[in-house]
């Protein structure tokens, strides 16, 4: 059919008959509703996701339909066949960024081909781990392009003369639209890319706006495809909401082989690196950073940074050796216990589940016959990190009781321990490990369920079936 005027195909009346030739690329106006957890698309909006039933997440969007492509545009065949015993991996070996904190969460670098997610709130450093991971793997030779889609060239240059990452293979561009990034990759021909962010890259084919759940969709499948078929590793920065989790659709975590969290508190230099997804290894690695006015640092002793600080004989002042991933870690819980004349008494929990403190407290009103309902409760992990497992709440009922009472404990004491509703201990996983941490650092006596496996040499383990029992036992001299 002729080309218009404007130089595009005129639309044919006769697309729906059976004996029409398809036309290429005839465009549809239409408006959509996409839900931006799951990416279910229904034709109204509705307060609530049929799908995922998540509430308020169903978000316009206005595409552009293309009919049926012409024949000939179908997609060339991507592999052959073969025995899965004579895949070839020698070329998917990782790819080590000389950053170990990072390599140690990656289980040894990044893979080419793979596709990596990193979320982090703003300001939390994730440009900086960046540029210190593409210029480790520049100094080893890998051509790295870093596209920055938020800030100037101007700035990412400053902020790698800071930090001592230029080098001649680290490559810089600041562009947003998919086509052009696209375009850079073929002139460069990377073995690793970074994008910083996805939610700022914008296809124009699409109507939406960056950021859209449309558009980050298409851009995520666009980069994917070109990271498997150049067999290099890319990295794609990602905003996050206010709950702490991934923004974009859902589809997007499910699209890339790794997903990072980069968490932290802006008042505090620690840094925590985990992997919620990973295929290429274990997603049990904890990777631990210090900011600084030099970057980002590895803590290679994280405990001894956590209770750097810690003045002991102080009321209400518990360590508990935890678990995060494969790796122990020594946290102090502080407990502070004041009386109140409110109606109703404060619950705070700043690095703990206050779902976690409502219990502790219950059990210990219950069971064990201690008083809160009359004062303020303030709970802390000191340090800025965050405790979930169920790990740490002997170590708290233990603060709490000695935030009541007045009387400090002993400072060489840790504890470890579940509690559970009746007031019994229940034992945590790798018990000994915990407590060769403990050791290792000059801890001597610890307090445990009654039920938990023999330890290591080297620290006085006392035992206890119930948390009455172990209040009993942590308060003896």
């Amino acid at each position: 059919m002729p080309p218009d005027h404007h130089g595009t195909l005129a639309r044919s009346c006769h697309t729906g008959s059976v004996g029409s030739v398809p036309m290429a690329r005839t465009k549809t106006a239409k408006t959509v509703y996409r839900c931006g957890e799951c990416g279910a698309e229904v034709a109204k909006w509705a307060g609530r996701c049929g799908a995922c039933e998540a509430w308020n997440s169903l978000v316009e969007e206005v595409e552009q339909a293309l009919a049926p492509s012409a024949p000939g545009g179908t997609p060339a065949v991507a592999g052959t066949p073969m025995p899965i015993a004579e895949v070839d991996t020698e070329a998917w070996s990782p790819l080590a960024s000389r950053v170990g904190e990072l390599d140690r969460v990656m289980q040894g670098g990044l893979v080419p081909g793979s596709v990596t997610l990193l979320g982090g709130e703003p300001g939390i450093g994730k440009s900086t781990l960046l540029l210190q991971a593409l210029a480790g793997l520049a100094a080893d030779g890998r051509r790295c392009l870093y596209v920055t889609a938020e800030e100037s060239a101007q700035q990412v240059r400053l902020r790698a003369e800071r930090l001592g990452t230029l080098s001649a293979n680290l490559w810089l561009v600041a562009d947003t639209a998919l086509p052009h990034v696209v375009e850079h990759l073929g002139a460069v021909q990377p073995d690793v890319v970074a994008v910083d962010s996805i939610q700022a890259v914008y296809d124009p084919v699409l109507s939406s706006a960056p950021g859209s759940v449309a558009q980050v969709r298409q851009c995520a499948h666009h980069l994917v495809r070109a990271s498997k078929e150049r067999a290099m590793a890319t990295v794609l920065v990602g905003h996050v909401t206010k709950d702490g989790g991934l923004a974009g659709p859902r589809v997007l975590e499910h699209l890339v082989d790794t997903v990072l969290s980069f968490e932290g508190e802006r008042h505090h230099a620690l840094r925590l690196l985990r992997a919620t997804k990973h295929r290429f290894g274990s997603t049990d690695e904890l990777g631990l950073f210090e900011m600084g006015g030099a970057g980002l640092q590895g803590v290679p002793d994280a405990s001894a940074l956590f209770l750097a600080d810690r003045r002991p004989g102080i009321a209400g002042s518990v360590v508990a050796p935890v678990l995060d991933g494969h790796r122990p870690l020594l946290v102090e819980v502080q407990a502070l216990v004041t009386d109140t004349r409110l109606p109703t008494p404060r619950r705070s929990a700043q690095g703990l589940d206050s779902g976690r403190l409502a219990l502790v407290l219950a059990v210990l009103e219950k069971r064990v016959g201690a008083s809160f309902h009359n004062a303020d409760v303030h709970t802390v992990v000191a340090g800025g990190v965050k405790v979930v497992e169920p790990g740490a709440d002997l170590a708290l009922a233990l603060a709490l009781v000695s935030a009541g009472s007045g009387h400090p404990l002993r400072p060489d004491l840790v504890a470890c321990g579940e509690v559970g509703l009746g007031g019994e201990l229940r034992q945590v996983h790798q018990t000994s490990r915990r407590l060769a941490e403990a050791a290792r650092l000059g801890f001597r006596r610890a307090v445990v369920p009654a039920s938990a496996p023999a330890t290591a040499a080297g620290i006085e383990v006392r035992r206890a079936a119930t948390l009455a029992e172990a209040v009993e036992l942590a308060s003896a001299p």
